[in-house]
C-alpha cells in the first residue's frame, strides 16, 4: 500500500513510497497534525544515493511491527537533504552534539510544539547489531522517555537550542589580520595532514585553503599536503580508474575502498582543485588523466539533453535482474578470476604492475582498482582498462559517448543493458551543485586549454539562467523541467561564483567573448541575494525570511563541510566583484561579513577554511589588466587572489594593481608574472 511519498518529485522520497510507515513530507500540515495529536515527530533525513539510507529503507522502514508502532505513537516525516539542506544542517548539528558523530541516514526525534530535538542518531538496525539497539525497542524507549521524563527532555532541548543559536550571536570584531590568516592556514594544514585511522574524504575546502597558503612556503613538492591530497584523489580507489568520476569517500585511510556513490558536488570541487594544482606547477600525468576521464564521465552519464548535470549516482546496483536487493559497488568492482579470463596474460601482468591486484581482493573478496605509482600508464594497461570499460558498459569508450541513466530500481532491473546493470542516477538538477561543476569545468578549460570543457559549463549556465529564475524568484531544484524549492544561500553564493568564473574564463580563454554578460548577470543575482538573505550585522542567512518560518533557527552558515560554506564563498564573491567593477560597496559588505565572523576565524579557523580564503582575498586583492593574449598566458598560472580584466589601452603589456593601487606598468609578460608573485605575498 502506497503512502504520501509515492508521488513526490524527489527520488529519495519516492523510494519510501511503499513503506508501511505513514510518512509525511516536511510542511505545515505534518507539523500541525503532530501538535493536534500530541505526537513527537520522527524526522528521518537522507538522500537517494546513500547506501545506509537504502539499507534502513529495506529493513526497519519496511517492517510491519515497526510501522504499526511508529504510526500509532509518532508522526513520521521524511526529508531529502538535497532538497532541504537548511533542515538537514540544523539537525545534523544537533545529533553531532548529542552523540559525538552524525551522518546519513539522520534520524531525529522532535518535540512537535517547538521542533526542538531531544534524541537522535544515524543508522538504526531492525534487530540489535553493530552495538546498536533494535529499532522497535528504540522507538518504545524514546516514547516512554518523552512521556515520563519531561524535565530531562526540556533540558536536552534547551542545551541544543542554545548551541544552534550561538553562531548567530557571535560579537563582531575587527577584520582579522595577516597573522590570524597564517595561523588559520597552519591549523587547516594540520587537519589536511592527518593520516590516522578512519574514513578519507576529499575535504576540498581544506585542500584549496592549503594550496592558497603554499605561495608562502616555496615551490610545491611531492610531500606537500596539497600535492599529496591531489595525488591520493587521482591514484586512489576513490577515483573510478576505468570510467572517471570520484566516489564520495573511502572507508579507510589509504584511499582504497570507497563508499561508491558519486556526487556531482564532489566532482565539481575536485575538478577545480586539480586544475588549480596543475596551474601551480604540479603537472603530473595522473592529474590530467583524472580530469579528462571525469569530463568524459560527465558527458556520458551525468548530463541531460537540456545541458544541466544530474545530482548523483547510487552506491548500490543489481548484479542480475532477479536480485531482490542491489549490492554495494557491484558496478565498479572486479573478481580476480574475472580479470584473468577477460585480459590477455600480458595485459593482466601489466595491470598488476600498475594497480593493487591480489587474488584475495581488497573489498569483500573483490578488487577495487587503486594505482601503485604516478607514472604514465603502459599501453598494455590502457588496453586492459578499455576491456574493463567494455565489460561494464557493453561498448568501447570511443563509441559509448552517451549512456542513459537508470532512473529508478525498476528501470535498472528491466532494461536490457549491454553490459552490467548500472546504479540508479538521481536526475534532479541542483543549482548549487551544478554551479560547482560550472566552476570546475571553467577552470579546467583555462588550465588545460580545452574550450570544449568551457562549452559544457556555458550550456549548463544557460539552462540555469533561463529556467531557474521564475517571476522574480530563484529556485534551487529542477525536476524534468519543473522548478521546486526556493534557492538557499549556497545556491546563490555558488551560482554567483560560477558566473564570475565564467567571466574569468571568457577573458583568459575566449578573448573576452560574453565576459560583460556574465559579470552583469553576477551583479544582478548579487542584488537579489543581498535583498532577501543579507544579515544586518554581516554575512548571509541560509534561507530567505519568507522561507524560514518552519525552521528551528535561521542560520548563517559559516562552517565548511563537503561543500564550502555559503558565507565563505559569498564574501569572496564580494571582493571579486569589487575588483572587477570598481564598486567599493561590495568591499564594504565583505568587510562587514569578515567582522561578523572574525571571532570564529580567530578562535576556530579549522572549522571554516573558506572564510580563511575570503580573508586572504580581502587582504591580498590583485587585479591584472592586459590584452587577451597576455591574460591567456597569465591564466595558466596559479594566482589565487587575482582577477583578470581585458584592457587594450594601457602602457606596456599589463597593469598589476594591489586593490586600489596600481604598480609600474609591466613591459613584458615576465615582468607581470614577477609582480604578481611579489604582490600576492
Amino acid at each position: 500500500m502506497a503512502n504520501r511519498l509515492i508521488h513526490a518529485q524527489s527520488l529519495y522520497l519516492r523510494k519510501h513510497g511503499h513503506n508501511p510507515i505513514d510518512w509525511w513530507p516536511w510542511g505545515e500540515e505534518a507539523i500541525a497534525t503532530a501538535r493536534r495529536e500530541n505526537k513527537p515527530i520522527f524526522l528521518s533525513i537522507g538522500y537517494s544515493s546513500c547506501h545506509w539510507c537504502t539499507v534502513m529503507e529495506g529493513e526497519a522502514f519496511s517492517d510491519p511491527a515497526v510501522a504499526a508502532y511508529m504510526n500509532q505513537y509518532f508522526l513520521p516525516i521524511k526529508v531529502d537533504r538535497e532538497e532541504r539542506p537548511d533542515i538537514d544542517h540544523i539537525y545534523i548539528q544537533a545529533v553531532q552534539l548529542m552523540i559525538g558523530q552524525a551522518g546519513w541516514p539522520l534520524n531525529v526525534f522532535l518535540d512537535p510544539y517547538d521542533l526542538a530535538p531531544f534524541y537522535g542518531g544515524t543508522y538504526f538496525p531492525l534487530t540489535p547489531r553493530f552495538g546498536r539497539p533494535g529499532f522497535l525497542e528504540l522507538l518504545q524507549a524514546v516514547r516512554q522517555y518523552y512521556d515520563q521524563r519531561k524535565d530531562q527532555v526540556q533540558q536536552v532541548k534547551s542545551q541544543i537550542l542554545a548551541y544552534l543559536q550561538s553562531p548567530n550571536q557571535l560579537p563582531a570584531v575587527s577584520v582579522p589580520d595577516k597573522s590570524a590568516l597564517e595561523n588559520g592556514y597552519r591549523k587547516v594544514t594540520s587537519i589536511l595532514n592527518y593520516e590516522g585511522p578512519g574514513n578519507s574524504f576529499p575535504m576540498i575546502p581544506y585542500a584549496q585553503a592549503v594550496l592558497q597558503a603554499s605561495r608562502w612556503s616555496g615551490p610545491l613538492t611531492a610531500d606537500h599536503p596539497a600535492v599529496r591530497r591531489g595525488m591520493n584523489l587521482a591514484l586512489g580507489g576513490i577515483f573510478d580508474q576505468v570510467a572517471g568520476g570520484w566516489h564520495r569517500y573511502t572507508v579507510d585511510p589509504t584511499w582504497t575502498v570507497p563508499h561508491f556513490e558519486k556526487m556531482l558536488y564532489d566532482n565539481g570541487l575536485i575538478l577545480e582543485y586539480l586544475s588549480n594544482l596543475w596551474s601551480a606547477g604540479v603537472q603530473m600525468a595522473p592529474l590530467r588523466r583524472a580530469v579528462t576521464k571525469t569530463v568524459q564521465w560527465l558527458r556520458r552519464e551525468m548530463r541531460s539533453e537540456a545541458g544541466y548535470f544530474y545530482a548523483a549516482q547510487d552506491a548500490d546496483s543489481f548484479v542480475s535482474p532477479s536480485d531482490a536487493e542491489p549490492e554495494e559497488g557491484a558496478f565498479y568492482v572486479w573478481r580476480y578470476q574475472e580479470l584473468a579470463e577477460l585480459l590477455t596474460p600480458e595485459e593482466f601482468d601489466a595491470l598488476k604492475v600498475a594497480f593493487e591486484i591480489e587474488p584475495q581482493g581488497n573489498f569483500e573478496g573483490k578488487i577495487v582498482l587503486q594505482r601503485l605509482h604516478g607514472q604514465d600508464l603502459d599501453p598494455q594497461v590502457e588496453s586492459a582498462l578499455t576491456k574493463l570499460f567494455i565489460r561494464r558498459y557493453g561498448a568501447p569508450p570511443e563509441t559509448c559517448l552517451s549512456f542513459p541513466p537508470a532512473v529508478d530500481a525498476q528501470h535498472a532491473k528491466t532494461t536490457p543493458w549491454p553490459g552490467r546493470i548500472p546504479p540508479v542516477t538521481d536526475t534532479k538538477m541542483i543549482v548549487a551543485w551544478n554551479s560547482l561543476m560550472i566552476s570546475g569545468l571553467a577552470r579546467a578549460a583555462v588550465v588545460f586549454q580545452e574550450p570544449s570543457y568551457g562549452e559544457l559549463a556555458i550550456q549548463c549556465a544557460n539552462f540555469i539562467r533561463q529556467n531557474q529564475w521564475v517571476n522574480g524568484q530563484f529556485y534551487r531544484l529542477n525536476y524534468d523541467g519543473q522548478v521546486a524549492v526556493m534557492a538557499q544561500a549556497e545556491d546563490y553564493a555558488l551560482w554567483i561564483k560560477a558566473l564570475l568564473d565564467l567571466h574569468q574564463m571568457a577573458v583568459s580563454l575566449l578573448g573576452g567573448e560574453r565576459a560583460p554578460e556574465w559579470l552583469e548577470l553576477a551583479q544582478m543575482f548579487q542584488r537579489a541575494f543581498d535583498a532577501a538573505y543579507a544579515c544586518e550585522s554581516g554575512g548571509y542567512y541560509a534561507t530567505a525570511a519568507t522561507a524560514s518560518g518552519d525552521l528551528l533557527v535561521r542560520e548563517r552558515p559559516c562552517e565548511d563541510n563537503a561543500i564550502p560554506s555559503a558565507n565563505g564563498v559569498a564574501l569572496t564573491n564580494l571582493v571579486r566583484l569589487a575588483l572587477l567593477t570598481g564598486n567599493l560597496s561590495y568591499l564594504e559588505r565583505a568587510e562587514r561579513g569578515l567582522q561578523a565572523f572574525g571571532q570564529l576565524v580567530q578562535v576556530a579557523p579549522q572549522s571554516c577554511p573558506s572564510l580563511l580564503t575570503a580573508l586572504d582575498w580581502f587582504l591580498h586583492p590583485l587585479v591584472v589588466k592586459a590584452q587577451p593574449d597576455v591574460l591567456a598566458a597569465i591564466g595558466l598560472r596559479f594566482f589565487p587572489t587575482t582577477v583578470w580584466q581585458p584592457a587594450t589601452e594601457i602602457p606596456g603589456v599589463a597593469l598589476v594593481c594591489q586593490g586600489l593601487t596600481c604598480q609600474e606598468p609591466a613591459t613584458s609578460l615576465e615582468m607581470a608574472l614577477q609582480q604578481l608573485a611579489q604582490y600576492q605575498l
